[in-house]
């Protein structure tokens, strides 16, 4: 069990926070009058307050809020809890929604202090219950159930429907297919063909998001930038030929063209990336053929399922 340090709030993204005597939270949205709040999955901040007096040790003055954290907690180390954890806070109900994050350039916190920890050590959650939060609140870790739907993240490669050129249709009928059958998606992006986007976004989905299974869908041809199969594989601890192979296979009783596809999956640390071809035709018949099979899998990974 731990305890709320402090409380602090801003008006504007990137800034130092104020400490307040209490703080309300607002179910689906964040913080009342606080910069983050709104419908998405980084509404709240959270920080160790251990992590803040290691750095004060090393003789740098900060306040409460000095690296953007909306709560300041003892008795954590918040960047090695699982995400999907729901954490209680006095009647409040939050649930880790993301572990640390990128920083592209230095905020107004950096160049203030000298260095942020928050990109590193930080964390964040989103509201499922509201109520006041204030110091000395108890902070309880709960468990989550073994039940609890998988996560999914589905990315469509597209130079033309990045462009707006043209719609994707491969990528909402991916989440429609997945929510159909039970997944909760946490992200669906656009992305143009090629490879370094593709491979940054999918380290942060499964790093920082920490998401089940990834679908990617385009780029697994023939063309210059058809680079999605290399991107999974630079970013993948261990490959999952079996899965490529055997939607070739089943595409191969559909379509000859099928023999073409170079489309691979993978696994990065507990999330599993899928490629599935460009055509919404192909995906539908990929994912009907693949989702039976695939709980079990996705179970193992996060460790709900035994061998």
């Amino acid at each position: 069990m731990g305890k709320v340090i402090a409380v602090c709030i801003s008006k504007e993204k990137g800034t130092q926070k104020t400490p307040v005597d209490s703080i309300v939270l607002k179910p689906d949205w964040g913080i009342e009058g606080d910069a983050h709040a709104g419908h998405w999955h980084r509404q709240v901040s959270l920080l160790s307050y251990e992590k803040v007096e290691e750095f004060r040790a090393k003789g740098a003055e900060v306040a409460e809020g000095a690296f953007g954290e909306n709560i300041l907690v003892e008795g954590f180390d918040l960047r090695n809890i699982p995400v999907g954890t729901p954490i209680q806070i006095g009647e409040c109900l939050l649930e880790l929604s993301q572990i640390g994050k990128a920083c592209h350039s230095h905020c107004a916190i950096y160049k203030m202090v000298g260095d942020c920890i928050m990109p590193r050590e930080g964390v964040f959650a989103e509201v499922i219950r509201g109520g006041v939060v204030k110091p000395g609140d108890e902070v309880t870790l709960l468990p989550m159930a073994a039940d609890r739907p998988f996560t999914a993240a589905v990315i469509t490669l597209s130079d033309r429907a990045s462009s707006g050129t043209y719609e994707d249709k491969s990528g909402p009928l991916i989440r429609e297919i997945l929510e159909a059958n039970g997944y909760v998606v946490k992200e669906s992006l656009l992305l143009p063909d090629g490879k370094e986007k593709l491979a940054a976004e999918l380290r942060r989905l499964a790093d920082q998001r920490q998401i089940n299974v990834i679908f990617t869908t385009g780029g697994t041809g023939f063309s210059e930038r058809d680079l999605t199969p290399e991107a999974t594989k630079e970013v993948c601890d261990r490959e999952v030929p079996g899965i490529g192979e055997a939607l070739r296979a089943y595409s191969l009783t559909i379509t000859k063209h099928a023999i073409l596809s170079r489309q691979t999956a993978g696994i990065r640390k507990k999330t599993l990336i899928i490629n599935l071809p460009g055509s919404p035709k192909a995906c539908r018949e990929d994912l009907e053929y693949l989702l039976p099979a695939l709980a079990h899998g996705i179970g193992i990974l996060r460790g709900t399922a035994t061998n």
